[in-house]
């Protein structure tokens, strides 16, 4: 519907990227509005913005020191209200930053460290281009240092984190979304008691749901520690992973340590459980879809799941012995599950998963694949190909809900799984962002007389801004069958569409997963 672009530049302003995703989010409420993306303008992302029909010629001028606005509106005059509500948004935010009367903010590392030298940690979310500098920067004055930032190249990902090895320090990322270091959240991070099981982890949600699940079973972590998700490939050589093991085995207050990531490269794998296996504590490794043969010979035990993985490391901190044997789905919810699968029409037969934690996603597929499933599919709407010029999915609900509407309509689908995650940075009050979809998608389903099963689990914890409780009730109101975790969710999706014969002439699926 979109016919006009509008941009506006700010010269010379620098702002943090999940204060521009949320002014962004508020901007596209504007009537008339379809989009809307605020980044600094780099030549990639002003590359990015034209790609996505997002930049007019005063947005195609700006320099990468600038601030481009940018919208697509029905017409010029929703145009010029959308960048005006930006700007408001944008003037509100830094009188909240500096407040009157405080002295101004330091626009350097150097400034910084000199108005607080006790420091010893430093959060970078620059536009990736610029990300290394400022980390070489941190790292040279004997920071740690957090980058928030994605598209850093590996290359410089690998100078810095050898540069980190060699100063005893942690890089934690490129694209770093999780950690929780001496009880302070960074990045997207729950609320989780403290406690004696240290976490190290090259996966954001996976970090999340582990966290999560060792607080709810009633134990707590002492630090959680993420690398990024490129750190076990092969070129990065899982060095802050064998870094962040040393630091957790040095640490007093951690009994026992948790791993998790994707299947690293052999090599890496050997590298990282030696420094495991000389840590002296119990160590537990969730590896997603790895061998758990190597791990065992290095001492360790093997978890298929997040979710098995945080009730093992929960029994070894109680001194007890750990179990990683999946946990069935509970029957209350099993027959929940049926009754819903007893409404699917003929040809129902497939899982849709969608996701916005990229971990989630995998293990989902992971178990989809392992139930014999043909033909489901599962997608991180958190992926780069998702997010250009849009804020991320765990802040913004709108292109996972035009997403389930679009599916339920698929004469195939009869289950469509969701994960939800709370914590601090992400979206005030998820289950109210998705329960209109969910509910549209469902009576959609049941004009066409079929069935349509929502099956989801919630990333957080009762202590989370968003209220546990609250968000599983609104969710449980709107028929969404709650799983504990995403594994049981998954499981659990799988079960209910069985056997089920596909419809010979489905609409193709999405995205294999």
């Amino acid at each position: 519907m979109a016919t006009t672009t509008c941009c506006l530049v700010r010269p010379d302003t620098y702002r943090d990227s999940v204060e521009l995703m949320r002014v962004a989010a508020l901007v596209e409420k504007v009537r008339g509005v379809s989009r809307a993306a605020l980044m600094m303008a780099t030549p990639a992302n002003r590359e990015l913005l034209s790609g996505a029909g997002l930049l007019d010629a005063t947005g195609a001028a700006a320099g990468p020191n600038d601030l481009v606005v940018a919208v697509a509106a029905a017409d010029r005059a929703a145009g010029e209200r959308a960048l005006t509500e930006a700007a408001r948004l944008l003037d509100e935010q830094a009188a909240v930053s500096v407040p009157s009367g405080d002295k101004p903010a330091p626009l350097s590392i150097w400034e910084a460290v000199a108005e607080c030298p006790r420091a010893n940690l430093a959060i970078i979310s620059t536009p990736g281009a610029y990300a290394t500098a400022e980390a070489l920067k941190a790292l040279k004055r004997g920071l740690h240092v957090f980058i928030f930032s994605d598209n850093v190249p590996v290359a410089d990902e690998v100078e810095l984190k050898r540069l980190a090895a060699k100063k005893k320090l942690l890089v934690m990322g490129p694209d770093c979304g999780t950690a929780i270091l001496d009880g302070v959240p960074l990045g997207f991070a729950n609320a989780v008691r403290r406690g004696s099981i240290g976490l190290v982890g090259a996966s954001g949600t996976g970090l999340q749901q582990v966290s999560c699940l060792i607080d709810r079973l009633g134990e707590g972590c002492s630090q959680v520690i993420g690398v990024g998700g490129h750190d076990l490939d092969e070129r990065v050589g899982g060095l802050m992973m064998q870094e962040g093991i040393e630091r957790l085995a040095a640490d007093p207050g951690t009994r026992v340590i948790v791993l998790v990531s994707k299947p690293p490269a052999p090599a890496v794998a050997r590298r990282v459980l030696d420094v495991a296996r000389k840590s002296g504590k119990p160590v537990v490794v969730n590896f997603l879809g790895g061998d758990p043969a190597a791990i065992r010979g290095a001492g360790a035990i093997p978890a298929a799941t997040l979710e098995d993985a945080a009730r093992a490391a929960v029994a070894l901190a109680r001194g007890k012995k750990a179990s990683t044997a999946p946990l069935a789905v509970a029957p209350k919810l099993a027959a929940a599950g049926r009754a819903k699968a007893r409404r699917f029409g003929k040809g129902q037969s497939l899982v849709r998963g969608l996701y916005s934690g990229g971990t989630l996603c995998q293990e989902a597929a992971l178990i989809l694949d392992e139930a014999g499933g043909h033909g489901h599919t599962t997608i991180d709407l958190g992926d780069d190909e998702f997010t250009v010029g849009r804020p991320h999915p765990m802040i913004d609900f709108r292109l996972r809900n035009e997403r389930i509407l679009a599916t339920a309509k698929d004469d195939a689908t009869a289950v469509i799984l969701l994960d939800v995650v709370l914590g601090y940075g992400a979206h005030p009050d998820p289950a109210g962002a998705l329960v209109p979809a969910i509910e549209g998608a469902i009576k959609a389903a049941a004009k066409r007389r079929r069935g349509l099963a929502f099956v989801a689990s919630v990333c957080g914890t009762p202590a989370d801004p968003q209220g546990l409780a609250r968000q599983e009730t609104r969710l449980a109101a709107a028929g969404v069958l709650l799983a504990p975790s995403n594994a049981q969710a998954a499981r659990l999706a799988a079960s209910l569409v069985g056997h089920r014969r596909p419809a010979r002439h489905r609409r193709p699926a999405q995205r294999k997963s």
